[in-house]
């Protein structure tokens, strides 16, 4: 052998030469007894590690299941406050039409808040605005000196959730006359 290799390198070596020769040493029936042995402890193996795969899944989908089921919580519990607010004013006997109106109004704030929550935002096109077909839904057309596929009015507003529209605009849009 050489001089010069380092202690770990020499046990490596003396290690596989004391397997060559304890292999040497045994019978064909106990090389494949151990042979068998090692196989049944890596299928073993296996199946542990196949089970914990499977198991990691299934808590994965659980988890992704959970998520949907109950991703609208935090927006339901702001929206319960808004239906309280609407049933109190339903029951309002008092014939205060000022009451009536401020009352709606706080639930108007109320919900308006629990949309910004929610990251739900107005698409509100004005008069004069280019019709944008990724936000905007056009319902008709009609006769107007203003330039052709631009907004003439607003029908229904339409709303993003986090830059995903929830329903586009209802709009009228301008068309060149005739």
């Amino acid at each position: 052998m050489q001089e010069n290799l380092n202690p770990a390198a020499e046990a490596v070596a003396d290690e596989a030469t004391d397997v060559a020769h304890t292999e040497l040493e045994q019978t064909p029936e106990q090389h494949i007894a151990g042979l068998e042995a090692e196989i049944a402890e890596l299928n073993d193996t296996l199946l542990r590690a196949r089970a914990e795969l499977e198991n990691q899944r299934r808590r994965a989908q659980d988890e992704v299941a959970a998520a949907h089921k109950y991703a609208i919580g935090k927006f339901a519990t702001e929206l319960v406050t808004v239906k309280d607010y609407l049933e109190m004013a339903l029951l309002d006997q008092s014939g205060q039409i000022d009451t009536l109106k401020m009352g709606v109004d706080m639930t108007l704030k109320q919900l308006v808040s629990a949309f910004e929550k929610a990251q739900i935002k107005d698409i509100a096109p004005k008069a004069g605005d280019k019709l944008d077909p990724h936000q905007h839904q056009a319902m008709s057309a009609e006769e107007s000196d203003a330039e052709p596929n631009t907004v003439v009015r607003v029908m229904q507003k339409g709303y993003l959730l986090a830059d995903r529209v929830l329903r586009p605009a209802m709009v009228v849009v301008a068309k060149a006359k005739e």
